[in-house]
């Protein structure tokens, strides 16, 4: 069983989740396409939705680059953090956004050890 691509795959499923909720809270709030703004709570699953993916672009090749070099129970675990952290990010968010830190820092360390992680291996292991 290949957990690197599990992981991954999980945390496409977990952005797909996440534009799920940004359709239910267009059709709550009644914000017709296209528009962005409208609603508060909109406006924040809107957000969440945009910075998991912008937060997507750097963990999934951070995620298979460092696999490839090291072993993939540590890379399973830091990835495991990462989508824990996306789900707090999601839930602190949509309830006051000024509590995400938390969530948010579970994202970007996590994305960060598996990016020198990469560079590492490619460096010294190659």
């Amino acid at each position: 069983m290949n957990f690197i691509h599990i992981i991954g795959l999980c945390a496409l499923l977990q952005y797909l989740f996440f534009g799920i909720q940004v359709g239910r809270a267009r059709a709550k709030y009644g914000i017709q396409a296209p528009a962005m703004a409208g609603n508060e709570q909109f406006e924040r699953a809107v957000r969440v939705h945009a910075n998991t993916l912008e937060q997507l672009v750097v963990f999934l090749p951070a995620l298979v680059i460092a696999s490839s070099y090291w072993q993939n129970g540590i890379t399973v675990i830091i990835g495991l953090v990462y989508l824990i952290g996306r789900f707090i990010y999601w839930r602190a968010y949509m309830a006051d956004p000024s509590t995400r830190a938390i969530g948010f820092l579970l994202t970007v360390i996590p994305s960060g050890i598996l990016i020198i992680m990469g560079l590492i291996g490619a460096v010294f292991k190659a």
